[in-house]
C-alpha cells in the first residue's frame, strides 16, 4: 500500500451526529456479544487489573492484539506507565473474576489464592483457560478511551483440542455461555 492509498490516521467528528445520544449508543452496543477478558499488569504500587470486553486479535504476523481502556478507569495511569500486560480469556466458570475485576480497584487482588506472578512480574489468574502476555507497542487516545496495541510474547493455552471450559460472554448487561447451533 502506498502512502497515497493509506487511510488517514485522524478522523473528523461532525458537529451533527443525527441526534445520537450516549444512552442510545450504549443501548445498541449492549446487543453485540463480547468475550470477557481480564487485563493485568504490574505497577510500582502493586498489581493492577480490569475487566475488558473490547479485546481483538489484530495481526498474525507479527502477533498483535488490542483492547480499550476508558480514560476514567482507575487503572489508566498504571497502564500508561506499563511495558507489558497479561490478557486472560475467561471461561464460563470465571464469572466471579469478571465481576471482581469490574469492582473497585482495592478489591481486585485481595484474595491472594486467585493469582500468582510471572517471572516478568505480571499477575496471572489461576484457572484461566487461555492467557497471553503482550508488550505494549502503541497507546492511541481516541474518543473517551485509549486503544492499546500489544505484541504477543507468550501464549498459555491449556485447552488442547477440546476446550476445558466454554468462553465467558457478555451480552445485554449479563454474562452468558455460548451454545452450539445445530448443523
Amino acid at each position: 500500500m502506498t502512502d497515497a492509498q493509506r487511510p488517514a490516521t485522524d478522523f473528523h467528528i461532525p458537529d451533527d451526529l443525527s441526534g445520537i445520544t450516549a444512552e442510545q449508543y450504549r443501548a445498541s452496543m449492549r446487543h453485540y456479544p463480547a468475550g470477557v477478558t481480564v487485563v493485568t499488569l504490574c505497577s510500582a504500587k502493586g498489581p493492577v487489573g480490569f475487566t475488558a470486553t473490547s479485546f481483538a486479535a489484530l495481526s498474525l504476523e507479527p502477533p498483535l492484539v488490542s483492547f480499550n481502556i476508558a480514560h476514567t478507569s482507575s487503572s489508566i495511569a498504571a497502564l500508561l506507565e506499563a511495558d507489558s500486560v497479561v490478557i486472560h480469556f475467561l471461561g464460563e466458570h470465571q464469572q466471579h473474576l469478571a465481576q471482581r475485576f469490574a469492582r473497585t480497584a482495592e478489591e481486585r487482588f485481595t484474595d491472594r489464592s486467585l493469582w500468582t506472578t510471572l517471572d516478568t512480574g505480571e499477575p496471572v489468574l489461576h484457572g484461566t483457560p487461555i492467557w497471553v502476555r503482550a508488550t505494549i507497542q502503541q497507546l492511541i487516545p481516541i474518543g473517551d478511551h485509549t486503544l492499546v496495541v500489544g505484541l504477543v510474547t507468550r501464549v498459555h493455552d491449556n485447552t488442547d483440542e477440546k476446550p476445558a471450559a466454554a468462553p465467558l460472554l457478555y451480552y445485554n448487561g449479563r454474562y452468558h455461555r455460548p451454545s452450539a447451533l445445530g448443523e
